[in-house]
């Protein structure tokens, strides 16, 4: 009995490698069994990205004090319900409902049109997309960490997830003015980090830094502020290394072919590169300027680097993905320098890590990709992270001046844990 399902299993398998594979000459398949491939692609990579917001929240709870860890996980499970109610009621068709070369959709709230003709089902592409949505929202979570109340945190990201994110996407994911100028983002470099990135530097400046940071100028020693589990930090890395495959691969947006499952492949191995690139280069970096190997850096190169190739990990050769990474890892090291210099406070570094390897990887696509010009991309850049900036510290600022954005001197310093949430999460305090 054994044996004979064995063999029907077999049997269907060459059934289906045949079908998807009947000639040399014949790469596609029929539309039936590419709805299927391409509905299935958009799924596995949406629970995939989907994975990356415990990656998010294992690492903000490792690089935060052991006082803040148990307020993270409530704001990350709380942004990721957030931003899926958002994307369902308003920021998918503000983002998709673009008419072509526009500038913004509409407000309806999504609702399934799925037919044979669109090549995948509807629900999932909208989960897909939603994926990406809360990671924005993710990525302002650690920089404000420790010194934030939660409940206007949350209403940031509702703003953010469901009006502020879908406009920038549209512009160029969803046929609107930027992707008629030329702009090129294949998986979110610009669109979703360096949008994240710029929402937390706008946060980050309003809010100001943690009591005690910066004294006289200077960055004050870390042991006040040290983080509070590493091994949770690097578990938080290794889960979002994991997710960017989805992250990545799922933005092939078709399996269909045999030039898709090529290409998803050469995404999966360029994105892996990329961030082995970022960690090499940040622990040569600290090791030269610092005289020891900075595993916190180490572990945001890993980020820059993914963060860096997503932009376009379609094109390049294992090497210049490998050189695209390794740059990110040296912006990371540097750039968290300047923040420390201009008094900006970003807990776990996602400024450097999101923003700015997210400038960089996106301008990099001219450089393997013949089909994408500078311009365009400068085009891209300073226009989605000026509106997100802007819109983000407009909103940052009303929320200062009417309910607050910032905890009480009193509750900073016994933490957020008792302040926020009433419950620590380790019993070994600070």
């Amino acid at each position: 009995m054994t044996k004979m399902k064995i063999s029907k299993f077999i049997i269907a398998l060459v059934f289906l490698i045949a079908l998807t594979t009947s000639s040399h000459a014949e790469t596609t398949v029929t539309p039936e069994v590419g709805f299927v491939l391409n509905t299935l692609l958009f799924l596995m990579g949406g629970f995939l990205v989907m994975w990356m917001a415990a990656g998010f929240c294992m690492l903000e709870s490792g690089l935060v004090t052991s006082k803040s860890v148990s307020v993270i996980c409530a704001k990350n499970i709380g942004l990721y319900s957030i931003a899926g109610i958002m994307f369902w009621a308003v920021g998918y068709n503000l983002a998709y409902g673009i008419p072509e070369g526009g500038f913004i959709g509409n407000f309806n709230y999504w609702s399934d049109a799925s037919k044979l003709e669109t090549g995948y089902a509807d629900s999932s592409d909208w989960f897909f997309q939603m994926v990406f949505c809360a990671t924005t929202a993710s990525i302002v979570s650690g920089t404000l960490a420790e010194r934030i109340k939660l409940w206007p945190f949350f209403l940031f990201t509702a703003i953010l997830t469901g009006i502020i994110y879908p406009i920038q996407m549209g512009w160029q994911w969803g046929g609107g003015w930027l992707a008629v100028k030329g702009f090129s983002d294949f998986a979110g470099s610009t669109l979703v980090h360096s949008c994240g990135g710029a929402a937390a530097l706008a946060g980050a400046i309003v809010l100001g830094p943690r009591l005690g940071r910066f004294k006289n100028g200077d960055v004050k020693p870390m042991k006040p502020f040290a983080a509070s589990s590493i091994p949770l930090a690097t578990l938080g890395v290794f889960i979002l290394w994991l997710g960017w495959f989805g992250f990545n691969g799922g933005s092939q947006l078709a399996l269909g072919t045999l030039d898709d499952s090529v290409s998803v492949s050469t995404i999966f191995l360029n994105t892996n590169l990329a961030a082995c690139g970022g960690v090499m280069v940040a622990a040569f970096i600290t090791r030269f300027i610092y005289g020891r190997t900075d595993v916190i850096q180490m572990l945001n190169g890993a980020i820059a680097g993914l963060v860096a190739i997503t932009a376009g990990p379609d094109t390049p050769l294992p090497y210049e993905a490998i050189l695209i990474g390794g740059v990110g890892g040296v912006i990371v090291v540097y750039g968290t320098q300047l923040l420390n210099k201009l008094k900006i406070d970003d807990v776990v570094g996602a400024i450097p890590a999101h923003l700015f390897a997210g400038i960089w990887g996106t301008l990099a696509v001219p450089l393997t990709n013949s089909n994408v010009t500078f311009s365009s991309q400068l085009l891209g850049i300073i226009s989605i992270n000026v509106f997100v900036f802007a819109a983000s510290f407009i909103v940052w600022i009303i929320m200062k001046q009417t309910i607050g954005i910032r905890l009480s001197a009193k509750a900073e310093r016994l933490g957020t844990d008792v302040s926020e949430v009433g419950v620590v999460a380790y019993a070994i305090r600070d």
